[in-house]
């Protein structure tokens, strides 16, 4: 393992305010739409279920800066700025000519760019009075981000957890339950969304889009109680562009601007986070940066999945969303990422997407833990699962250069460790994980009947 350099910004560097990238796109996301009168959602539409400011920020279609509050801020100080690392560890593995960083978002006190936006979330509620949060989690991070942010402002919380991640990941729960959250495996017996999904299906091992389901049916059922979500939603692609506006100054101290810039994808938030701040200068013409979504092979909503309007969950219960989709009732294969288990994107990602403005490449399972594995040995950092995509995308794209006889400075983001993940590692290294792969059926099958966009 060599010697990798490491970029560290002061405290007063902490963003001030956060990027909205709607202003700046030459054609805005289309709305999300109330599924009854296919009218366009507003913030007002949104209050029952989010809190006011976040319901605001989700249709902002005018503010290119979001000032971050004092009391968020001084929150973020607690790990904020994160390390901007040159992987020359890495580089000497590959024998890349390519200069290759990543921005470790590992960090933070539960080990994922998550608190990034649970601690907004749950300060807004906290400052509208409100006394309960719900929410969802695939692999746990989500989950444990938003239980320390509930925590920090005394509210209660019930997340449901995905219920093959229950299982195989016990040790997210256990800091989930560490910090005070209630955590329900999903789907479970708790709500009709739930019950109905395991008459049906009494063996579902469950997905994003049914632990949504409960969660939103527990937040509208419950008083004085909203929902928060990780992921998919402009308020919290918002909330995550403080990693790439650190990013650029840590870019910029190293004397490189990155060629390509990478995050792995579920819904979209550590990809917005780490690209956003930088796309911002290819839409103004000033540069040309290379934007890459790593997304799993067996969910492959940018590189498969068609763009149609579609429900957030399973049940139907969220407005419907513009987005790539595999379908709502999409059931992914039970992978260890189970972060990027979501059957859409964000309606944001989709439209940048769709212009051509940002690429994506699918990721079999085996491939990201070869590349974890490697980086792992070479870093001397376990990544989780989610973020081995990321690091997969940029050992194809320094290949790929040095083949081209090109380097490029490639820039991706590690938004977590992989230390609760090692049961993952351990069924790797002994060769029991398997590719999981999508058939055209089953895409077609599950799409055949969505709302056309308008």
């Amino acid at each position: 393992m060599s010697e990798s350099k490491k970029f560290l910004l002061p405290e007063k560097d902490i963003p001030t305010a956060w990027f909205n990238i709607i202003p700046s796109m030459p054609v805005k996301p289309r709305p999300m739409l109330n599924p009854a009168t296919k009218q366009p959602i507003t913030a007002e539409d949104l209050y029952p279920l989010f809190s006011e400011e976040a319901s605001r920020q989700e249709v902002n279609y005018t503010d290119n800066w979001i000032t971050i509050p004092e009391p968020v801020r001084d929150l973020y100080k607690i790990w904020r700025p994160t390390p901007l690392v040159r992987a020359r560890g890495l580089e000497k593995a590959l024998g890349t000519s390519s200069h290759i960083y990543y921005k470790n978002e590992s960090v933070s006190p539960v080990g994922s760019h998550k608190l990034n936006s649970a601690i907004p979330q749950a300060y807004y509620c906290k400052e509208q009075g409100v006394t309960n949060l719900t929410t969802e989690t695939g692999a746990g991070q989500w989950g444990a981000a938003l239980s320390l942010a509930s925590r920090m402002f005394g509210l209660e919380l019930a997340v449901y957890m995905v219920k093959v991640s229950y299982n195989q990941k016990p040790y997210r729960r256990s800091i989930m339950q560490t910090y005070g959250a209630e955590v329900i495996a999903s789907p479970s017996m708790s709500t009709k969304a739930g019950r109905k999904i395991i008459t049906d299906t009494p063996n579902h091992q469950g997905s994003l889009g049914t632990a949504i389901s409960e969660a939103v049916e527990l937040a509208m059922s419950t008083p004085n109680c909203k929902y928060a979500l990780g992921s998919v939603l402009n308020h919290v692609a918002l909330h995550q562009t403080v990693i790439g506006l650190e990013a650029e100054k840590q870019m910029e101290m190293a004397g490189e601007y990155p060629d390509i810039v990478i995050g792995c994808f579920g819904g979209g938030s550590n990809f917005s986070g780490i690209a956003f701040p930088f796309m911002r200068h290819n839409l103004s013409g000033d540069r040309s940066t290379r934007f890459i979504a790593a997304e799993p092979a067996s969910c492959p909503k940018l590189t498969r999945g068609v763009l149609q309007y579609d429900f957030g969950d399973e049940s139907g219960y969220t407005p419907l969303i513009p987005m790539y989709t595999l379908g709502h009732n999409f059931r992914p294969a039970n992978i260890h990422a189970g972060g990027l288990r979501y059957h859409g994107a964000g309606a944001v990602i989709s439209q940048l997407k769709s212009d051509g403005l940002m690429d994506a490449v699918d990721i079999p399972q085996l491939e990201s833990f070869e590349a974890a594995t490697l980086f792992a040995k070479s870093e001397g950092l376990i990544p989780a699962p989610e973020s081995s995509h990321a690091i997969a995308a940029a050992i194809r794209e320094a290949r790929r250069a040095d083949e081209e006889g090109r380097p490029r400075t490639i820039l991706f983001n590690l938004s977590g460790h992989g230390l609760i993940d090692m049961t993952a590692y351990d069924r790797y290294l002994a060769g029991d994980l398997a590719n999981y792969e999508v058939t055209d059926e089953e895409v077609a099958a599950n799409t055949s009947t969505l709302e056309p966009l308008i």
